[in-house]
């Protein structure tokens, strides 16, 4: 029992699933105690309807049904009983097995359904009305090799209308009748004395029907239009040659002919009206790939609104390829064109495609300010959004072929449809336009943010400073920062100070900073950054200015700063005089004196330059309580041992 069991599963599963093992106590829908055989049902066969169905046909190659059928799920289960049920059943009708299936819907489009033909010693009632309802499912898994199963499974039990009905739907989904088929159907014609069909058969042969591929029969048709300029006779060999035209075989010729597109052209028009196919939107994709080039747009665009006219649909693939041939020939207009009439059907361009359309125009050898509002335009009415990551592409490669300055031109054209840049992207711009001193362009710029009612922020006001501080207008960056003063506040200066101080520091105009930063302090009421004290008093310092920076120390303090002192204690050991030291110490507090602490790395500072009089000087002018001081008496006293110890000790000879 166990092995009849295997021989079932055997019998119903591809080869690749002979790996699923059935125990003898697995438990399936059917009785277990009758033979395989014994269930084939003995009705004699019922009369057949094929049905015609007018679905897309669909090839399945070996590669994709070898994956699919390696799968082992538990609908092969399902499945695998069906069909055992479909075969081997007495107790049910057909009819209860194919209303138990058409519950299951899944089954149509399982790949089982190829292997249900398999049987040739069955009869075929239950298998033709399996075959039938999947037709009815317009499922695309019946191959050539399905079909041609069923067919010879007719042919073998002498079924000679079915056979030829199959043939014809075969003939109009574009399927060939395979060698081992007209072989089960021959020997059977011939045993039962039927000589009409035997030749009526052979005559299929001659037409070529016997595995006649697409690719064959595509070779055969080209060899007849390809020699010869088009005419009667060529239309009178194409129609002798009994060729059936499916959709499949004339995408194959179309493309065979796509170096001769005339003759494309025309053949493609004639199938049709010859009345031996209907144009769908597989053929008319074809043909109008095969148009998208230079000297045809004429013929390409009447084809496009034909086909929209017909209610058909350009493919993903084909607008694809002919908007990246548009692009890569420079033909820009048609390119936005078919942008344009993709985003009309209901197969939608991708969103990146807007922006790749208006990179290419910027870069074009002419910027048509047209050709690009249409683009945006075209994007907009379908609902979208333009990112800022998209505009920051576009205006790169504006930068790429030198035309950064026409970026208002871009800018004035993205606000008319409402796209304007974030803060992050205005700075970005207003410091490439002032870095490249592009100074009425970056007005030009500020306007228009202004204008739209997004007013630039404090930080793009210092993106635009700092670019002018690069490209050396200082002048204009002073401008500027009053600007932003008035528009912003005191309270935003902050950091456009710093990017004008330190550019003045750079261009060794130190002077001119201190008096800039006094002004906004006590003219503007700007608070200065820490940094930015602490840079100014280092470089003033350093050219000698030490009273102005001393002045800085008081405001510093106001501003709840600590005071900065490394500049002016080595300034004051190094070369200070007692005054300058005196000055800076008063000027760092706003108590009578500093403290003792200062003091004392002031004096250490002396003694480590070795200016001891210095030191002695200071701590005449010093407060009693410094001199006074335990720790500055020890200092002093410690500084006069080691000073004697050098004086007393020998030099050797």
């Amino acid at each position: 029992m166990r092995n009849q069991w295997r021989l079932l599963f055997q019998r119903c599963k591809p080869a690749s699933d002979l790996q699923f093992k059935v125990q003898s106590s697995t438990t399936l829908p059917i009785s277990h105690h009758r033979t395989f055989h014994s269930r084939i049902p003995q009705s004699p066969p019922p009369h057949f309807h094929f049905q015609n169905p007018n679905f897309p046909r669909l090839f399945t190659s070996s590669s994709q049904l070898a994956v699919e059928q390696n799968k082992v799920s538990d609908q092969s289960v399902i499945v695998t009983s069906a069909l055992i049920e479909l075969y081997s059943d007495p107790i049910k009708s057909n009819e209860d097995v194919m209303l138990e299936l058409r519950s299951k819907n899944d089954l149509a489009s399982s790949d089982y359904v190829n292997e249900l033909f398999s049987n040739r010693g069955s009869g075929p009632g239950a298998a033709k009305m399996f075959f039938d309802w999947v037709m009815s499912k317009e499922s695309d898994d019946l191959s050539s090799n399905s079909y041609n199963r069923m067919l010879g499974m007719l042919g073998e039990n002498g079924l000679v209308k079915e056979f030829w009905d199959l043939v014809e739907v075969m003939k109009k989904k574009g399927y060939g009748v395979k060698k081992g088929a007209s072989v089960r159907a021959m020997a059977k014609f011939e045993e039962e004395g039927m000589e009409g069909e035997v030749q009526k058969l052979k005559d299929l042969f001659a037409l070529g029907s016997v595995d006649d591929s697409v690719e064959k029969a595509s070779s055969r048709v080209c060899k007849v239009i390809r020699p010869v300029p088009w005419g009667n006779n060529v239309e009178t060999k194409l129609q002798e040659m009994g060729v059936v035209f499916s959709g499949d075989l004339v995408k194959a010729v179309l493309e065979n002919l796509g170096t001769e597109p005339n003759k494309a052209v025309i053949f493609f028009r004639w199938v049709e009206e010859s009345g031996l196919y209907k144009h769908d939107e597989k053929t008319y994709n074809a043909i109008a790939r095969e148009l998208a080039r230079e000297d045809y747009m004429d013929k390409f665009w009447r084809l496009i609104d034909e086909m929209r006219t017909a209610g058909f649909d350009l493919e993903k693939a084909t607008y694809i390829r002919v908007l990246n041939q548009f692009v890569r020939k420079k033909m820009l207009k048609d390119a936005v064109d078919l942008y344009e009439f993709a985003m009309g059907g209901n197969v939608k361009p991708l969103v990146q495609d807007c922006p790749f359309l208006l990179r290419k125009i910027v870069t074009g050898t002419e910027l048509d300010m047209d050709l690009f509002s249409k683009v945006l335009r075209i994007y907009k009415e379908n609902g979208n959004t333009f990112s800022n990551t998209a505009l920051d592409a576009v205006l790169k490669s504006l930068t790429s072929v030198g035309r950064y300055g026409e970026c208002n031109k871009i800018l004035r054209a993205m606000e008319e449809v409402g796209f304007l840049p974030g803060e992050k992207l205005q700075g970005k711009i207003a410091f490439t336009l002032s870095k490249d001193s592009k100074t009425e362009e970056a007005s030009e710029f500020l306007d228009l943010m202004e204008a739209s009612g997004t007013a630039p922020s404090y930080k793009t006001w210092g993106s635009l400073i700092e670019g002018y501080c690069l490209s050396g207008h200082l002048d204009k960056a002073c401008d500027c920062y009053q600007n932003l003063i008035k528009k912003e506040g005191a309270s935003c200066g902050g950091y456009a100070l710093e990017i004008l101080i330190n550019a003045y520091c750079c261009k060794e105009r130190t002077a001119e900073a201190y008096k800039l930063l006094s002004e906004v302090v006590i003219a503007k009421g700007v608070e200065p950054w820490h940094t930015t004290y602490k840079l100014l008093i280092s470089k003033l310092v350093d050219h000698g200015l030490f009273k102005e920076a001393t002045n800085l120390l008081a405001p510093m303090k106001n501003h709840g700063y600590p005071p900065f002192l490394d500049p002016f204690v080595k300034y004051a050991a190094k070369s200070g005089t007692t005054e300058d030291t005196l000055m800076f110490l008063k000027a760092m507090t706003v108590k009578r004196s500093p403290s003792t602490a200062v003091y004392m790395r002031v004096f250490k500072a002396y003694f480590k330059a070795g200016r001891h009089s210095q030191a002695q000087d200071l701590l005449s002018k010093c407060p009693r309580y410094i001199r006074n001081h335990v720790d500055v008496l020890n200092l002093f006293s410690s500084m006069k041992c080691v000073k004697d110890n050098a004086a007393s000790t020998p030099v050797a000879a």
